[in-house]
């Protein structure tokens, strides 16, 4: 029997936002993702078979609703204060601290997002080579990478 869908929510929204955070960065674009995932699994919910891994399903409802979040950018001009010289480590410091958040921004797209599903999303390697077209075992080496590529950044930075 399938669980009420507020049991849902309280029970996968934590991931469901790491997976937003990891794809879009913290802030109101992927608190919106967030939402427009928990919506459009409501408008879903009553037709979703009862053996569904909902933990899998809501984490691939989030990675749609990011690349349209991802797509609309694209197609917007977004005004900033200034213009960043360089986008490297130093681009992510406030002063002489870095947040996680900001460092995972900065990994190239294929292992940040490898990382988001896989590591945040919770889901195995070849359910993710699906979702970026790719295969099981080149997500698994992007994974890995970028977990390499974090730990050095982060241990060569003070962390918030």
């Amino acid at each position: 029997m399938k669980k009420p869908f507020e049991r849902a929510v309280s029970d996968h929204g934590a991931t469901v936002l790491r997976v937003c955070r990891a794809v879009l960065g913290v802030g109101a674009d992927a608190d919106d993702a967030w939402s427009e995932t928990f919506l459009s699994a409501l408008r879903a919910w009553p037709e979703l078979p009862n053996d569904t891994n909902v933990e899998a399903w809501l984490v691939r409802v989030a990675q749609r609703k990011a690349v349209d979040i991802i797509r609309a950018r694209q197609r917007h001009a977004v005004p900033v204060a200034l213009v960043p010289d360089r986008d490297d480590a130093s681009a992510a410091h406030t002063g002489d601290r870095v947040g996680v958040w900001d460092v995972v921004a900065l990994l190239p797209d294929r292992q940040r997002l490898a990382i988001a599903y896989h590591y945040l999303g919770g889901l195995p390697h070849a359910e993710t080579a699906k979702l970026l077209g790719s295969t099981p075992e080149a997500v698994r080496r992007a994974a890995a990478d970028g977990m390499k590529t974090l730990r050095r950044m982060l241990a060569d930075t003070p962390r918030e």
